[in-house]
């Protein structure tokens, strides 16, 4: 494997100006992640603060326990006990199957900055994973993309299950479960890791008994080697964790929702959108009671938290109890997820998506109501993947590999097939048309002064005469393409291969596609490549 760096454009603005570095887009944030010392500065900030790491420890490894904890994930556990340890920390949903390879790239990025922090700053740096098991969108992590009659289709596990359970909650039928993972591997091409691969999958599948621990499972046997840690939001002992904090929460409700608004404020004044949807109603926490999740809005007439629909009301101080005894009845939103973790966990860095950037920046000032920072917030590695086999048809038809990743085969192929196509047949169909339609034009003229009611058929007529003309021309299309179908073919794997869906391809392909195509040590390989975190992006070529 080699790696090759090269730069992309940049779908979100916001996101675009915080990597460049530019001083409006920092001033949002309490760390410079471009500052030399930013990372001991950000070290000696947590040490001045105080974390249950025993608990913390305590909880994580009674969440790990099913799933099988390795050597490393144990020295891991011993090292975020000690006073002097620090996290690196990201999180996603709990995709089938790990879900597309963004969340593998989130994985990859938090270990490889764990390592290189805790060599550089000489003190344990623990890799921590945060499963965001308390999401009730089922439409969002069962299903993978597969490749199906010459395109990648969506390949849903469906089930009948409550809308508004936590993904953690939802419990599948194993028979159904088998039935679709066959399915799947099944659009893979067989090799001699398939055996092996689906039967550990399948394996996973029947010791889970929801989404989350099938995902945790398959995330633990790629990268428990790595001393990966993890923890799913929904569990009951992390929630128990967070019971005081939740009582903090309900009491500055108010407070969060107007440092929140007046963020927002100056970020558009810097002219960006907003990407938190906030009400001023908002209470930033979910109830949950096995049934439903609902959001709680904060009503100042009554001095009540109730559900948007009145499907629940409770007081101040009835919520309060709730925090106090039954933490697993509330739930973390958009807004009072990442205060949690800075709350929970000594979080040196969090690794972040595009999207969780601009989200992030909108709650610099909920951060210093509650007299914390936010963490440095790195971007996550962005990947493609560039098998051997398609690096060849990128040669063989002369395609750019930029062009590849940022427009897809589509307009490469077109000039392609234009300068295949006989242009004496092209020039002969177009004065063949032209003629037509103005003969054509002649006759109708003529005729119409006779009689006008002729004018439909006329007009049908030149229809269907001129859909015949350009029938001709399809057919000469179509055996050029035939002639050519070889070379057609390689586009269409190079597109399938690097822009899958019309989308970079770590939005639709899965992780099992190159575990099947080259076995588990594919990981390994992948981990031993010197990846670090900075603008470009990384072409990795097989």
């Amino acid at each position: 494997m080699e790696i090759k760096e090269i730069v992309l454009p940049s779908i979100n603005k916001f996101a675009s100006d915080y990597v460049k570095g530019l001083p409006q887009v920092n001033d949002f944030f309490h760390y410079d992640v471009k500052e030399v010392k930013v990372y001991e500065k950000r070290y000696h900030d947590l040490m001045e603060r105080y974390f249950n790491r025993n608990e913390l420890k305590q909880t994580i490894e009674a969440y790990m326990n099913k799933f099988g904890i390795r050597e490393e994930v144990r020295n891991n556990l011993d090292l975020l006990a000690q006073d002097d340890s620090v996290v690196v920390i990201g999180g996603q949903q709990a995709g089938l199957l790990t879900g597309p390879l963004y969340t593998i790239h989130k994985v990859i990025s938090i270990i490889k900055l764990a390592e290189e922090q805790s060599r550089l700053l000489n003190k344990p740096v623990i890799p921590v994973f945060w499963i965001a098991g308390e999401d009730h969108d089922i439409d969002e992590v069962n299903h993978v993309y597969v490749e199906q009659d010459n395109s990648f289709k969506k390949k849903s596990f469906y089930a009948d299950h409550p809308t508004k359970l936590m993904i953690s909650d939802i419990a599948y039928d194993h028979e159904l479960m088998e039935k679709w993972l066959k399915e799947v591997f099944v659009s893979f091409e067989e090799t001699e890791y398939t055996k092996e691969l689906f039967g550990q999958v399948l394996q996973f599948s029947k010791q889970s008994a929801n989404y989350t621990e099938f995902f945790a499972f398959i995330i633990n046997e790629l990268y428990g080697r790595y001393g990966l840690l993890l923890i799913d939001s929904a569990d009951a002992g992390f929630r128990s964790m967070q019971s005081s904090f939740f009582e903090q929460l309900i009491l500055q409700n108010r407070e969060v929702n107007a440092a929140v608004s007046q963020q927002q404020s100056r970020i558009r004044e810097c002219g960006y959108k907003n990407a938190i949807a906030m009400d001023e109603n908002n209470a930033n926490l979910f109830y949950y009671d096995k049934k439903d999740r609902v959001l709680l809005e904060y009503n100042s007439d009554s001095n009540m938290f109730n559900g948007k629909n009145s499907d629940i009301e409770l007081t101040a101080e009835e919520l309060l109890a709730v925090a106090k005894h039954s933490p697993e009845k509330l739930s973390n939103n958009v807004v009072t997820r990442p205060l949690m973790q800075e709350k929970m966990f000594p979080v040196l860095a969090f690794i972040s998506g595009p999207g969780e950037i601009a989200y992030w920046a909108e709650l610099q000032k909920a951060f210093e109501l509650f007299e914390m920072k936010m963490p440095l917030i790195v971007p996550r590695m962005n990947l493609t993947i560039l098998e051997q086999k398609i690096k060849k048809d990128l040669w063989d038809t002369d395609m750019d590999l930029y062009e590849a990743l940022v427009h897809g085969a589509g307009k490469a192929k077109e000039r392609y097939l234009d300068s295949v196509e006989d242009d004496t047949l092209r020039m002969l169909h177009q004065r063949l048309k032209s003629q037509f339609e103005r003969n054509h034009e002649l006759l109708s003229q003529a005729a119409l002064m006779s009689d006008k009611g002729l004018s439909p058929i006329l007009k049908k007529n030149a229809e269907v005469i001129s859909t015949q003309i350009d029938f001709i021309a399809n057919k000469i299309k179509q055996s050029t393409e035939s002639r050519n179908q070889l070379v057609l073919n390689k586009y269409t794997r190079i597109d399938h291969a690097l822009r899958p869906n019309g989308g970079p391809q770590e939005r639709t392909t899965n992780v099992y596609y190159f575990l099947n195509q080259y076995g588990a040590g594919w990981i390994d390989d992948l981990m031993s490549l010197p990846l670090e975190a900075n603008s470009f992006h990384k072409v990795i070529e097989m």
